[in-house]
């Protein structure tokens, strides 16, 4: 994968834990589709993810760190993050390694898809 767009994947995973809104929406497309984990179904543009995200930094802490980047033949971008999601008391609800897949636009994030990752066959 080009290190330009694996720099890019970088900054937005980095923003999002440090909960910098901003700076993660600048790596995305302005009609993105974002997928909205832990309720289902997706938002679109900015506007939606910074309400989503907000609201759910009210309910959960996740932290994601990518630990494995590759391009797919279709031109679509997986990432294989570790996944922590702590409740606001800190106790643990999930620790696991998920997918991410991406589609790019413009050299910006435009739609991502969440897939459980499966360790075995």
């Amino acid at each position: 994968m080009e290190k330009q767009i694996q720099d890019l994947f970088k900054k937005a995973y980095a923003a999002f834990n440090a909960r910098e809104i901003d700076t993660a929406l600048s790596t995305m497309h302005s009609n993105v589709e974002w997928p909205k984990a832990f309720e289902g179904g997706y938002v679109s543009g900015h506007d939606e993810i910074r309400t989503y995200w907000t609201r759910q930094w009210t309910e959960i802490n996740p932290t994601v760190e990518p630990v494995a980047f590759n391009k797919r033949q279709n031109g679509s971008f997986e990432i294989i993050v570790h996944q922590v999601v702590k409740d606001l008391q800190d106790k643990l609800v999930f620790d696991g390694i998920v997918k991410h897949i991406y589609t790019l636009q413009d050299g910006l994030l435009r739609r991502m898809q969440i897939e459980l990752h499966r360790l075995w066959s």
